[in-house]
């Protein structure tokens, strides 16, 4: 006994991140083993962040629970339906692969990514670590997700942090793209929360990023599909071909509301703005021939 005691007295943290990722290798993030080395590692290390990011991946995965969903809808967090049958009024049902969480392990998981966060604020990783367990969590309604999302843009503009990933220094633009996925997977997912929560953080990102077309072009998708309001949408998208006028995805949609609302004159306005925007030739010339029979 006393010789194991004299054995892990002289074990370093380095140690314990090998044996760690040696046995998530084999095991998986919450297999056998893995949380034996957890506790060991934070009784020595206590402060050490790559174990705390460790537990918070051991409680993450521990509290989900693959299950199925029904919904009345064809879409389902941005999937398609694994399969759908119908019930006794002949109306289709749509089931969904889905997880569920035990909240009591879940709360573990994000502690531990908390106190990780607050010894490297400037960590990006642990930062994407709990907004992303948290929109899993919240799905359709990701209320937390969104207020983290925005606390950290705050952060950003009031700190200027430098930001790392995994301790290898990043630049701005690698936080502006770890916020657009985001916004993508908020898009994506096209619920009412969702969408709402779309239109807050990429306002909140104009305010710090105010000729980003990128950004724009997200409040133009969301009054053209959240709001299905094409005057805003419109309003939008010009703004960013002003800045940009080979901007592809602005003056496609341009093109697509002006379809949708039979507008013949908008399309044939914004069609040379999009034949000037595409790179691919025979989309070129589809639209070429789209224009010249309009």
């Amino acid at each position: 006994m006393l010789f194991s005691v004299a054995m892990l007295a002289q074990t370093s943290a380095d140690d314990f991140k090998a044996r760690y990722e040696r046995q998530i290798r084999m095991a998986g993030a919450d297999g056998v083993g893995v949380e034996t080395i957890l506790d060991k590692w934070a009784e020595m290390f206590p402060d050490d962040t790559r174990m705390l990011e460790g537990r918070y991946k051991y409680y993450f995965a521990k509290s989900a629970e693959s299950g199925v969903v029904t919904r009345d809808s064809r879409r389902y967090l941005g999937k398609d339906p694994v399969f759908s049958l119908k019930d006794s009024t002949g109306k289709d049902v749509f089931y969904f692969e889905d997880n569920v969480f035990i909240d009591s392990l879940f709360a573990r998981s994000q502690s531990s990514i908390d106190r990780a966060i607050s010894l490297e604020p400037e960590e990006l990783a642990f930062r994407i670590d709990k907004i992303t367990a948290l929109m899993l969590y919240e799905k359709e309604s990701p209320d937390m997700a969104t207020a983290e999302l925005l606390k950290l843009i705050s952060f950003h503009k009031d700190s200027r942090p430098e930001w790392t990933y995994y301790g290898t220094a990043v630049d701005e633009d690698t936080f502006k793209q770890t916020i657009q996925e985001y916004c993508y997977s908020l898009f994506k997912t096209g619920s009412a929360g969702s969408y709402e929560a779309f239109r807050a953080v990429s306002e909140a990102m104009l305010k710090l990023y105010p000729k980003d077309t990128a950004i724009m072009n997200n409040l133009g998708s969301y009054w053209l599909v959240a709001r299905q309001n094409n005057k805003q949408a419109l309003k939008w998208y010009n703004k960013v071909l002003k800045i940009n006028p080979k901007d592809y995805n602005a003056a496609k949609n341009c093109v697509i509301l002006a379809r949708k609302d039979k507008n013949t004159r908008l399309e044939k306005k914004y069609l040379p703005a999009l034949i000037g925007a595409t790179e691919n030739e025979a989309e070129r010339e589809s639209y070429r021939v789209r224009l010249n029979n309009l």
